[in-house]
């Protein structure tokens, strides 16, 4: 080879080692700058609080709770005194907007009376008005939207899919989740709470309440995925209920739903670009 040529493949080599060294130089700025802007974005802090229903409900699993007896309410509004820690600036509960009107009446009437006798109360009047009075929270918002869809489709099918599975699932559920299968009546109400947040229970709903149904279906139809999906939208426009309400990056949001919706919340929150999750279970010590 000829010293020329030596010498013209050497001035190469050093061109590319300083623009390799410029991309690299330019690569660590962005990454630094995109870093930067992260942190400029101030989100909007989520305490995404799980609970059973402690009122009437149509859910297919219920917890034994008697709202009327005032030891419980003792017992919980010992546990909203934790939970106030949070201090939140808006509390959402699992009603839907339309009832927004009777839902502020009822509640400022609550501030004013917290003693007053409560018909029929729910987790909303006994969890999330105390809430609410002990953190002078005045923002109180509903979010639920109603649809309907079947639970059990896998009863009203031939199914073609999976059924030896679907059948050995439904015969114990909690056997696939060991992590989680706990007599919850032997648990005090603090514990059946944090049982409730914990991160592989929320994993148990979301497969119970829909993705299990992804088994069901008849040879040539999706019976099981469909029905499945109107659980997703449901929750999706729960969730979209909750983006149209104002909030600013000093709002502290507690949400309040029955917790197979706060294991879709938290997937939702998870990946947002708005809204910053704390941590459930460190308010349930």
């Amino acid at each position: 080879m000829k010293i020329q040529n030596i010498i013209i493949i050497g001035l190469i080599l050093l061109l590319w080692s300083c623009i390799d060294q410029n991309l690299k130089e330019t690569e660590i700025e962005t990454l630094a700058e995109g870093q930067e802007a992260q942190r400029s974005i101030d989100k909007i802090k989520v305490l995404n609080f799980g609970t059973f229903h402690m009122g009437s409900t149509t859910d297919a699993h219920t917890t034994e709770f008697d709202q009327h007896k005032k030891e419980n309410q003792i017992k919980l509004h010992d546990i909203v005194k934790k939970i106030a820690l949070f201090k939140p600036t808006v509390i959402i509960v699992e009603k839907t907007p339309e009832y927004n009107e009777k839902l502020h009446a009822l509640y400022k009437e609550y501030i004013k009376n917290p003693n007053m006798t409560l018909k029929n109360p729910s987790e909303t009047e006994l969890l999330a008005f105390e809430l609410g009075r002990l953190s002078k929270t005045e923002r109180i918002y509903g979010i639920d939207h109603k649809m309907s869809y079947n639970y059990m489709i896998a009863r009203d099918i031939e199914n073609s899919i999976d059924s030896s599975f679907i059948n050995k699932f439904y015969m114990n559920p909690m056997q696939f989740y060991p992590e989680v299968n706990i007599d919850e009546d032997t648990l005090s109400l603090l514990d059946k709470l944090r049982l409730t947040n914990e991160e592989k229970y929320l994993d148990f709903l979301m497969t119970v309440n829909a993705d299990i149904m992804t088994h069901v279906g008849t040879e040539k139809g999706f019976e099981g995925a469909d029905e499945s999906t109107k659980y997703y939208q449901r929750n999706l426009r729960m969730y979209s209920n909750l983006n149209r309400i104002k909030l600013n990056k000093d709002d502290r949001v507690f949400i309040l739903l029955g917790a197979s919706h706060t294991a879709f919340f938290r997937d939702f929150i998870k990946r947002s670009p708005k809204y910053e999750m704390v941590n459930t279970l460190d308010y349930l010590k």
